[in-house]
């Protein structure tokens, strides 16, 4: 885990508010649903101003911990934002010190498996500590980049 900055970005996408408890109970999750919205063709396509054709995660509202409620963004990146389509949110991801974590390999199992890293981080006191602002996952070609507040 390397501590590093990430600078601002805007993501326009679709959101749900959600628990971790929730997401490992097939009936409650909503991720699932999310993503299959966010990553379906051309979902984003008629975005302007887009930054890259990545995906990009945004997790935020952190009621407490990672056993608290938050929200979680699906989108794309813009420069600027658009007028917004419909059922789709923007939201201003300040620049902040963050810990990189690199996810690889098979998905979503190398995606769990870097999350399992974070967690135990968290639970285990590490430093520098976890902020639970915002955290952000970019998903590209060679697998998913996390970038989790301090």
């Amino acid at each position: 885990m390397d501590v590093t900055e990430r600078g601002e970005m805007i993501v326009v996408g679709f959101v749900v508010r959600t628990t971790n408890a929730e997401e490992m109970d097939p009936a409650r999750a909503r991720l699932p649903v999310l993503w299959r919205r966010a990553g379906g063709p051309g979902a984003f396509a008629h975005v302007p101003n887009r930054v890259d054709e990545n995906l990009y995660a945004v997790l935020t509202d952190y009621e407490s911990d990672h056993h608290g409620a938050f929200t979680q963004i699906v989108g794309t990146a813009v420069r600027t934002v658009p007028r917004l389509p419909e059922g789709m949110v923007a939201v201003r991801v300040p620049a902040a010190t963050v810990i990189k974590v690199e996810a690889r390999g098979p998905m979503p199992q190398g995606l769990a498996e870097a999350w399992q890293q974070v967690w135990k981080h968290t639970e285990s006191g590490g430093t520098p500590a976890r902020a639970f602002t915002t955290d952000v996952e970019v998903h590209h070609p060679e697998g998913v980049d996390l970038y989790i507040a301090v």
